[in-house]
């Protein structure tokens, strides 16, 4: 009898034993998934992480480093017996203006060309092909104002560069104008993309010496200021 209770106790003891082993296994199964489905979500974080980091330089190459503020560009326009006339150029204000612009100037199309109509206490006009205002590039471009949809705050004042156009909003094309005097009656009419920053002086001995042949600032083709070239520096 003793020895029955005894084979009795110890199989009870090895019951007990190995219910806790098997639940020491079911929490070891469990701690390692729960391990593995922490490193998962630890890799996608990860993941994502990085995939935020690189969109983010992307787009930092786009700018110039200031937050908010598309790359910045000056051009240098250099004007033959007269000199350079050099402007600011805002993509903030027109970005497709200065893109335009900015791509004919690399191109080498301005190379050449000239000034085509000047009114002096006004504006110097240039950039057609053709001499007369009525040429332009392969292309036109929306009309970066108010009047077209766009909210430019660029006023046309003494210094400020814009493009010139026909009646239809969306026609500039290659063809631009610097200020001599405030005209703000022209803004949310144009698209203005800039401003001279040095060599307004240069603008004025051109509107000085200039001889038009009518009231529309029409200058004759062999006394057009000619344009060198334009420069971009970025």
């Amino acid at each position: 009898m003793k020895k029955n209770r005894m084979l009795l106790f110890f199989a009870l003891l090895a019951a007990a034993l190995l219910c806790i082993g098997c639940a020491s296994g079911s929490d070891e199964s469990g701690q390692k998934e729960q391990t593995e489905q922490a490193a998962s979500e630890d890799a996608e974080s990860r993941t994502e992480s990085g995939k935020e980091e690189e969109d983010q330089a992307k787009e930092e190459e786009k700018t110039d480093g200031t937050q908010g503020e598309l790359k910045h560009y000056t051009a240098i326009i250099d004007v033959r017996d007269y000199g350079k006339i050099t402007v600011d150029l805002d993509p903030n204000a027109a970005p497709i203006t200065v893109e335009n612009f900015v791509k004919l100037a690399k191109d080498g199309f301005y190379d050449g060309l000239t000034f085509h109509r000047i009114m002096e206490g006004f504006m110097i006009q240039g950039g057609d092909p053709n001499g007369n205002g009525t040429g332009g590039s392969s292309e036109t471009i929306k009309g970066e104002f108010k009047k077209n949809g766009v909210d430019n705050p660029i006023s046309h004042v003494r210094g400020t560069i814009s493009m010139a156009r026909s009646q239809d909003p969306d026609s500039a094309s290659s063809q631009f104008f610097i200020v001599q005097a405030d005209s703000t009656f022209l803004d949310g009419q144009y698209a203005a993309f800039g401003s001279v920053k040095e060599g307004m002086e240069i603008v004025d001995q051109i509107c000085q010496d200039a001889l038009p042949t009518d009231d529309n600032g029409t200058i004759p083709s062999d006394e057009q200021p000619v344009i060198e070239t334009i420069t971009i520096e970025e």
